[in-house]
């Protein structure tokens, strides 16, 4: 992960060399979730934490309506004209850009061209949530420099909205919320039901450590439309035995267990992880208040357990991350994060271990794959912001 104050450096350079206009620079980061998977879009609970790996975007104002958008990544500049954003998923990277601004004009918002540079340090497919981190940090620079005044929740509510409509991935609200919503050294226990969140310090002598398989996940494939699916089948079913529920946040395992036989198998296991997530987040977060990370550790195990068994969202390589971390002296607990279907894997270690984990799951998932896997060691960060202000010389090297 790139040093942020090399790459606000490098972009703004880039930037005037490109349009000849110093930028104002915003960014917003990427996620890992320490425990509540699947269950966000259920009105359930989860546990994120924004991380210093950020999408960062250069922006400067124009003064037609077309929006000019250089990625550093892709190599490649696209314009979008503003009076044209619509239309259905394109698979390509401008479909988060676009959807952006096309929800933020749909909403009543009238936006100003501009010219924008994205530079991302989120690893794409890791389920680190690169797209919400593009969406976030575009839709904070389309915003101010267009000198509209969203609120952060509209933000996040639109956010998701556009990866619905122009990315086809149904999501629930948990990445684009914390990534405009992160705290420094904190998680946030989120209720995706009322939005309400509590922040819970992360104790200095703790370390969350990210392991990425590189194997790439593709969440729009359908997989993950598909688990969607099956938890509102399954709420439609339940509803006829469980009046007034609405979701699977609404139903406790002894009801879920009474109701067994009229629910299809697969459906059953489906709901009964999103059940058993949403009991273990709220111990989650009491382990954690209480400073009791062996709990909390023991919590991510059976959660792994439950995503790769009842959710089926695992694969071989994640839960060989899992098995090593386990072996390994220090490690609290470790479990997938994201979509699933390849990605990360989240480890809660000993801060004086952290170093050494690092080498060893580099060298013993090598030795077992032939890949080395990308390792990170993340600090919980703030959410999106501008980075940098068009007049603030002090972090620009000319």
């Amino acid at each position: 992960m790139r040093d942020p104050e090399l790459t606000v450096v490098a972009m703004t350079r880039r930037f005037r060399e490109m349009f000849s206009v110093q930028p104002t620079v915003f960014r917003a980061p990427g996620r890992v979730n320490l425990i509540g998977e699947h269950t966000d879009y259920n009105e359930g609970f989860v546990m994120p934490a924004a991380i210093d790996s950020y999408t960062s975007v250069a922006g400067a104002k124009r003064e037609d309506r077309v929006l000019q958008v250089y990625s550093e990544h892709f190599d490649e500049k696209i314009g979008l004209r503003l009076d044209a954003l619509e239309g259905p998923p394109r698979g390509h990277w401008s479909d988060y850009v676009r959807g952006v601004a096309a929800v933020l004009e749909a909403a009543g918002h009238k936006l100003s061209g501009v010219n924008l540079i994205i530079h991302g340090d989120v690893p794409l497919g890791a389920g680190l949530s690169s797209s919400a981190s593009i969406e976030v940090a575009c839709a904070l620079a389309l915003t101010a420099l267009s000198e509209i005044d969203v609120s952060r929740l509209e933000l996040v509510k639109l956010c998701q909205k556009a990866e619905h409509k122009f990315a086809g991935t149904l999501c629930g609200i948990m990445d684009q919320f914390i990534a405009g919503f992160g705290i420094a050294e904190h998680a946030l226990m989120l209720d995706c039901r009322s939005l309400e969140y509590r922040p819970l310090p992360i104790l200095s002598g703790i370390r969350i450590v990210v392991c990425n398989s590189m194997v790439r996940h593709e969440l729009a494939s359908g997989e993950y439309n598909r688990r969607r699916a099956d938890c509102e089948a399954a709420v439609k079913l339940l509803q006829g035995h469980l009046p007034g529920i609405r979701a699977l946040r609404d139903v406790e395992i002894k009801h879920l267990e009474t109701c067994k036989d009229v629910l299809p198998p697969i459906v059953y296991q489906r709901c009964r992880h999103v059940v058993t997530e949403n009991q273990r987040v709220l111990a989650a977060a009491q382990a954690l208040r209480s400073g009791d990370t062996e709990c909390f550790g023991h919590l991510m195990y059976r959660s792994h357990t439950s995503l790769r068994d009842d959710y089926e969202v695992s694969c071989k390589e994640l839960d060989l991350l899992v098995d090593l971390a386990a072996s390994t002296d220090g490690v609290y607990g470790a479990r997938m994060t994201g979509g699933g279907f390849g990605g990360c894997t989240v480890n809660l270690i000993k801060a004086d271990g952290a170093a050494s984990f690092k080498e060893h799951i580099e060298r013993a998932y090598r030795d077992a794959t032939g890949t080395t896997p990308d390792v990170y060691i993340c600090q919980p960060a703030q959410g999106a912001e501008i980075w940098l202000e068009d007049d603030d010389k002090e972090k620009v090297l000319t």
